[in-house]
């Protein structure tokens, strides 16, 4: 069986704490590696080595740092193939998803070609007399990011590519579940003409989490993941004086204007909802149609499309709409909170409690699922189910309906169909919801904007990538300057004034 390393100072290291975790093939339900799993004085080591090469990085121009995010996308682009293959085989998600993975997370490191530009500060000519004043963008030394299991690709260089464009040395700890992508991000770009140690991928479970937090020569640490764990990380890292992001759980709602095209709006929960099989912080979990005759007519264009989707291991080929959830615990969880809403009153409109998919009985596979006529005490609309389960909330008015987005305690993405303007507007301004979407189902913004919650589903003051990724990896300096004058009058230099 395959026995997986960390990516320690530029080469591949075994661990030696003596403890694994099992990579499952979500498809079939068996073991098809192992990852060691990092302890305290692993991770401190490799905090030596990349704040040891993080010096010589940081006193490279950002020019140069640059053209490393260039050569960083050729390879990208030239292992787009073996990156997903080996993205689906660990975390279950199609091909398609697979390469959009890669494709989102690749953005972002086009976007820190531009590190030239997004490093430049400010100055200031006579700002009093004989006085200039400057500032400048510094790296903080060595950073962190603790990554979850969805995004394998895409999260991880939504972090280091800006950290690292902005001089630092960065330490990933990946999701023990799915680490083999990450660790072939480190050999790509040093390939690029990163210097080794200044990406180590280190993995781990709480230990590794807890080193990190702990160890004083980290400055920032970034995370995505669960609510409660967020809570955990912001607390304990804060407290040790570091800069903390923080991105957690999502309950994102999409409503439904009596004047929405049905179909497109059909069709957009139908992707929004199940894509991934609903493994995604973006996903919309919650369909809030405004009024009855709304209400059924959408589940009527629903129920035909959800019954039509096809589940299946990623091998299957580019017609499946999504594979299996990522671990049995997952499936698990899934099913149990599927039994809730039923034991709660919720009207389940298309079950999938009995998929099953032929030869691959022991897979982590859990079939399509829609409720109708949930409410909003109910733990299917409280929960982030992280699976493909969409609730129907009915709302009786507009009113009702951003009302329902707006006391959730998650705050993560939302979105409204509709053909009025009007309303369209006056969603986008009230909403206290990071990002929304205007007929469109998953507003994710491009890499050059920033990726945000609002409420319980961010912890920290800044968002992910875009402009705020190069202020979170930085610090500002302000340089007040004034030399002492040489000139005569009449114009002559004095060169004793200067002595």
């Amino acid at each position: 069986m395959q026995e997986l390393t960390h990516y320690i100072g530029g080469e591949h290291v075994k661990g030696t704490s003596g403890r694994f975790a099992d990579i499952f093939n979500p498809a079939t339900g068996e073991v098809q590696a192992k990852v060691p799993l990092a302890s305290s004085d692993e991770m401190s080591q490799a905090v030596k080595i990349a704040s040891k090469a993080q010096i010589a990085w940081g006193s490279v121009n950002p020019q140069r740092r640059a053209r490393v995010m260039m050569k960083f996308v050729d390879l990208l682009n030239r292992d787009m193939e073996k990156l997903a293959e080996a993205l689906s085989r660990e975390h279950g998600k199609t091909i398609p998803d697979a390469k959009g993975d890669v494709q989102r997370g690749l953005e972002v490191v086009e976007y820190c070609i531009g590190a030239p530009q997004l490093l430049k500060g400010e100055y200031t000519d006579s700002a009093g007399p004989g006085i200039d004043m400057y500032s400048m963008r510094q790296a903080l030394g060595v950073t962190a990011g603790i990554t979850p299991f969805n995004f394998p690709a895409m999260i991880p260089m939504w972090m280091f590519a800006p950290a690292i464009a902005c001089g630092n040395a960065f330490i990933l700890k990946p999701s023990e579940r799915d680490p083999s992508v990450p660790l072939m991000l480190a050999e790509l770009i040093e390939e690029a003409g990163l210097p080794k140690g200044i990406l180590q991928v280190v993995n781990g479970d709480k230990e590794a989490v807890d080193a990190i937090l702990d160890n004083h020569v980290i400055q920032s640490i970034g995370f995505v993941g669960s609510t409660p764990i967020a809570e955990y990380i912001y607390g304990r890292g804060c407290s040790n004086g570091k800069r903390v992001q923080c991105f957690g759980g999502a309950k994102n709602h999409m409503i439904i204007m009596p004047d929405a095209d049905m179909d497109q709006a059909a069709d957009a929960l139908v992707g929004a909802g199940y894509g991934a099989a609903g493994e995604r912080c973006m996903a919309i979990s919650v369909a809030v149609p405004v009024g009855d005759e709304t209400a059924d007519r959408l589940i009527e264009k629903l129920i035909p499309r959800i019954e039509k989707l096809k589940v299946g291991p990623y091998t299957a080929g580019d017609d499946i709409d999504y594979g299996p959830v990522v671990t049995a615990a997952a499936k698990q969880n899934i099913l149990n909170l599927v039994e809730s809403g039923l034991a709660q009153g919720a009207e389940l409109v298309v079950d999938g409690r009995n998929f099953n998919l032929q030869g691959y009985e022991d897979g982590f596979f859990v079939g399509a699922h829609l409720f109708d006529r949930v409410t909003p005490d109910m733990d299917i609309y409280k929960k982030e189910i992280f699976g493909p389960v969409l609730s129907t909330v009915r709302a009786a008015s507009y009113e009702e309906a951003i009302g329902l987005a707006m006391d959730h305690e998650f705050g993560n993405g939302t979105a409204i169909f509709t053909r009025d303007g009007d309303a369209a507007r006056d969603f986008a301004h009230r909403i206290n919801i990071g990002m929304v979407g205007i007929n469109v189902p998953i507003p994710v913004p491009l890499a050059y904007h920033t990726f945000g919650g609002w409420k319980k589903s961010v912890f920290g003051d800044l968002n992910q990538h875009g402009p705020d990724a190069f202020k979170f990896y930085t610090r500002t300096k302000t340089i007040t300057s004034r030399w002492p004058s040489g000139i005569k009058e009449g114009g002559e230099f004095n060169f004793k004034a200067m002595d």
